[in-house]
């Protein structure tokens, strides 16, 4: 069965719910899926328990919520449906990185799978979108780098950035006036003592300084 039998705000529940533990190993509950949606609690929380009875989800009572083999085949196929929207509108259109995320939140739900699998296609079958996500196989298969934060690597690492985070596009903005993108290669320099600040630098141009905020949203491999 389609996706696309599915109410949008179904769709959107259940990426929702996908999205908040993709890069997090955080308790997914009704509150951060309220906020990941942009309604009240009560709302979210009476989608839950819908989608819950209709074996889309599972939710005990106080308890996370997670998706149910059916609820991630569907979710799965959203975020494959968004992410290769995204990375269309860059690579064909000529959109920016930090342009993409909404346009792709309303075309996700209008597109039939047929024309998901010829974008698909057309651009050579992409493994990951413009900010660095991987794209979920047609087959629902996904394949997420064994990345880990910026935040967290040491001084003179040398790293390659894997995901940057696309909740932010005046972030997103930041990152590409300084050249920095999915695949750049970073060195990073220890920031002023209790600055929480980190200065990182692309190639060998001057190094500039990245706050926690920022290096939160970047995850990164070591690169070889």
């Amino acid at each position: 069965m389609s996706v696309s039998t599915l109410s949008m705000s179904s769709q959107n529940y259940l990426k929702a719910i996908w999205a908040l533990g993709e890069w997090s190993d955080d308790p997914v509950t009704p509150t951060r899926v309220a906020e990941r949606v942009g309604v009240k609690l009560s709302t979210a929380s009476d989608a839950i328990r819908k989608l819950t009875e209709q074996g889309l989800l599972e939710h005990a009572p106080y308890g996370a919520v997670s998706l149910a083999p059916e609820g991630r085949t569907f979710a799965v196929a959203m975020v494959r449906r968004h992410r290769l929207i995204e990375a269309f509108l860059v690579e064909v259109l000529g959109y920016r990185w930090d342009q993409v995320h909404d346009e792709a939140e309303s075309l996700e739900h209008a597109v039939s799978d047929f024309l998901v699998d010829r974008i698909d296609e057309h651009l050579g079958r992409p493994q990951r979108d413009p900010h660095g996500d991987p794209i979920p196989a047609a087959d629902g298969t996904v394949v997420r780098p064994d990345a880990v934060l910026l935040s967290v690597m040491p001084a003179g690492a040398r790293v390659r950035v894997e995901r940057i985070s696309d909740d932010d596009p005046g972030l997103l903005q930041y990152f590409a006036e300084h050249g920095v993108g999915y695949g750049t290669v970073l060195t990073t320099r220890a920031g002023a003592p209790y600055s929480d600040v980190v200065n990182v630098a692309v190639a060998d141009g001057a190094p500039f300084a990245l706050g926690r905020a920022a290096t939160d949203a970047v995850w990164v491999t070591v690169a070889s």
